[in-house]
């Protein structure tokens, strides 16, 4: 019965993707629009998503009744697996992720179309012959149905997979009764609730502006409106990349035991590459905004950043890496490559095809400008991103060509990322600081007086307290530099509302979030930024480790910590055995606490599985890994134990940027959701002549004058 709803509900969710992509291109891409097929495509948005809910929905149902004539919950269910973990096993494992990667892509669809609902009623209301005054339809009312057709086809391909090879709601006969379980890795700690869904949700978002860039390339609208529409999706989907990639981070120091948060993983970095075009794009798209430049690179940024969320996914499900983070081998790598080829190839014809609409009228002015600072950091940005790809795709060529296993390990990847971080760090702080075209030689001494002080006194002070290091030294010199140049443009800012408006400090200080958040929300996330940066270098830095074998009594000193051993223990679990041991631990003579590190053993796993015990403080962790204990008379354990210093501020870093996405992101009143009718149809209108006068507060995601004030 279950296996029959579910199927049935993907058969319908494939339907629907079907007329999303029909109706849509028709609607988008007839001479005067379709306003009947576009809102037949909006619909079957609509009706694509609620089919599945309905899937998912069977699927957790089937998963918690540990129904195991599902064939996903006969590979990933097991009666002893506690429901949390049960639930949370339809991203376990192949079949199920897809199914929840559909899932998302139908709720974006489903989203995009309900917020560009409106756009169909002007449609409705103008007339199809409603004409700009460049020539063609107001543009707005084309891009929708074709950036729902565009998340349509891609739609038809996941919906497909799901239909055909990755099929969860196959029937087993006669079904089993019980089921190995999930990985265990992937049921060793609660955040595995929080980290893959993070990610997929940052993945399937970046649909949404590559669909904008496929329609602006179909319709030959390539102007600021869509790329400022776009944006707004990237940024959202760029969020939720973020808090997955700093969660990811969050799991591996809280479940694998080796005391870190990054290793330079093939998958870690699959999911970095298309963070690293994204903020790329989200920096380059300013610069076509305000000077009408980068018009070609900012489209390929939109797409390559699609492109390397579908490589990252073909990674983890092709079975060409060894990782804690890989599915089995199957027929979807294969599918996947071809998919890539197809949206590759189909891109490239477009911007070929396009490519006499795509010449930017604005140019570079000067070399000491906010463009060139934006343009300096989109190359870094993108030479990282090629570095990465490099040494994660170099072993694969080589053994796929002499048929030889190689690693590039984390030394490569640490030697290419420093340099290339820390002038983006330093970029942070002028890009700001500058004006756009040219900067005379006052206005650089004026903004960079401060900032350049702050600098070389931060360098100073931690030399002052024992830092030795070039590379974390200056991290924290850059890290003062850019932070007091954020801290001047909230003051500027500030004094200005109070000024204008006469507020007090806190008011004008809320009137920027509220008036102009894209700009100051993108300050907060710099300042996330800033703060991820030192918690790595001082991490780095500072870390601390010993291991040491124990008898009960005895006690080990790494830092100002004291560990001492009390006991070996053992419980049954129902899904696991547990053996742990009990440690007392100290810091400068003061007890703190007991912790337990333990060795969890699965009933569908020989080989142990470490869980460490984490003491966070503001200042340092204390982190301890049992490595192995006397299993006869229990009176001596071996136990690694390190000192992390800051590493705390990583994971408080990665909120301060969720933070500022969301602020930049949040909707302004109900004007923003309601005028986009009104906006285009006071397209056909004369264009306002654009002010001769610089605005004071100039928006760091979205340049948009009617925000500021």
């Amino acid at each position: 019965m279950l296996s029959a709803l579910g199927y049935g509900s993907v058969i319908a969710a494939l339907l629907g993707a079907a007329l999303m992509a029909g109706f849509g291109y028709r609607a988008g891409l007839s001479r005067n629009g379709n306003e009947f097929s576009a809102t037949i495509a909006r619909r079957a948005a609509y009706f694509c998503f609620f089919a599945m809910c309905a899937g998912m929905v069977t699927m957790e149902i089937a998963l918690l009744t540990r129904d195991f004539s599902v064939d996903y919950v006969s590979r990933v269910g097991s009666i002893e697996t506690p429901n949390y973990y049960t639930a949370i096993s339809l991203w376990s494992s192949l079949d199920g992720s897809i199914l929840f990667w559909g899932w998302i892509l139908a709720g974006y669809a489903a989203l995009f179309a309900f917020t560009r609902r409106r756009e169909i009623s002007a449609h409705v209301s103008a007339g199809a012959n409603v004409e700009s005054p460049r020539g063609g339809l107001v543009p707005g009312l084309k891009t929708t149905p074709l950036v729902i057709a565009v998340i349509g086809t891609t739609g038809l391909f996941f919906f497909g997979m799901l239909a055909g090879p990755a099929n969860p709601f196959g029937l087993v006969s006669p079904a089993p009764l019980n089921g190995p379980g999930p990985n265990p890795l992937l049921q060793n700690h609660p955040l595995m609730g929080l980290h893959p869904p993070m990610l997929y949700f940052g993945f399937v978002g970046m649909v949404v502006p590559f669909a904008f860039a496929i329609a602006g390339l179909l319709q030959g609208n390539v102007e600021a409106r869509w790329l400022r529409d776009s944006r707004r999706w990237m940024v959202g989907a760029w969020a939720f990349l973020t808090m997955g990639i700093i969660g990811g981070g969050w799991w591996s120091y809280e479940v694998l035991g080796w005391g870190g948060a990054w290793a330079w993983d093939p998958v870690e970095n699959a999911s970095f590459l298309p963070w690293l075009t994204a903020t790329a794009f989200l920096h380059s798209a300013m610069v076509q905004e305000r000077r009408g430049m980068l018009k070609t690179w900012n489209l390929s940024l939109m797409i390559g950043t699609y492109l390397l969320t579908l490589f990252g996914t073909f990674l983890t499900r092709s079975g060409v890496i060894d990782s804690v983070h890989a599915f089995t081998e199957g027929v979807i790598g294969p599918l996947f490559l071809g998919f890539i080829a197809f949206i590759t190839l189909g891109s490239l014809a477009l911007i070929g095809w396009r490519s006499n609409r795509l010449h930017a009228p604005g140019q570079i002015e000067s070399a000491v400008s906010r463009e060139s600072a934006f343009i300096l950091n989109n190359l870094l940005f993108v030479g990282f991103t090629f570095t990465v790809l490099l040494g994660t795709m170099f072993p694969l060529v080589i053994e796929a060509l002499q048929n030889e296993k190689i690693s590039v390990g984390a030394p490569y990847f640490d030697m290419v990322a420093s340099p290339i971080g820390l002038a983006l760090l330093f970029l942070m702080g002028v890009g700001p600081a500058l004006p756009w075209r040219h900067a005379s030689m006052d206005q650089i001494k004026r903004s960079f007086k401060w900032p350049v002080l702050m600098g070389v006194a931060a360098a100073a002070a931690v030399m002052a307290f024992g830092m030795r290091q070039f590379l974390p030294i200056l991290t924290v010199s850059f890290a003062a530099f850019a932070m007091t140049t954020i801290v001047e443009e909230f003051a500027k800012g500030i004094d200005a509302r109070r000024r204008i408006a006469d507020r007090s400090f806190f008011g004008a200080l809320s009137d920027l979030f509220v008036r102009n958040g894209q700009r100051y929300g993108g300050y907060v996330v710099h300042v996330g930024v800033i703060v991820v940066a030192l918690a790595i270098s001082v991490s780095w830095t500072w870390k601390s480790e010993r291991e040491a074998t124990l008898r009960v009594g005895e006690r080990v000193a790494v830092e100002d910590y004291e560990v001492e051993f009390v006991e070996v223990w053992g419980r049954q679990e129902a899904q696991r055995f547990v053996i742990g041991a009990t440690f007392n631990t100290y810091r400068d003579g003061r007890f703190l606490g007991e912790e337990q590190p333990r060795l969890n053993i699965y009933n569908n796993s020989e080989a142990p599985i470490a869980t460490p015990a984490v003491r966070s403080s503001l200042t340092s962790d204390l982190y301890l890994t049992l490595i192995t204990f006397d299993s006869e008379n229990q009176e001596h354990a071996t136990v690694r134990a390190i000192v992390n210093p800051g590493i705390i501020w990583l994971w408080i870093g990665g909120m301060i940027m969720g933070l500022g996405a969301l602020v930049a992101i949040w909707p302004r009143g109900k004007s923003r959701l309601r005028a986009a009718s009104e906006e285009m149809i006071s397209d056909v209108a004369t264009p306002q002549p654009k002010p001769a006068f610089e605005p004071i507060l100039e928006p760091a995601f979205v340049t948009d004058e009617a925000d500021v004030t």
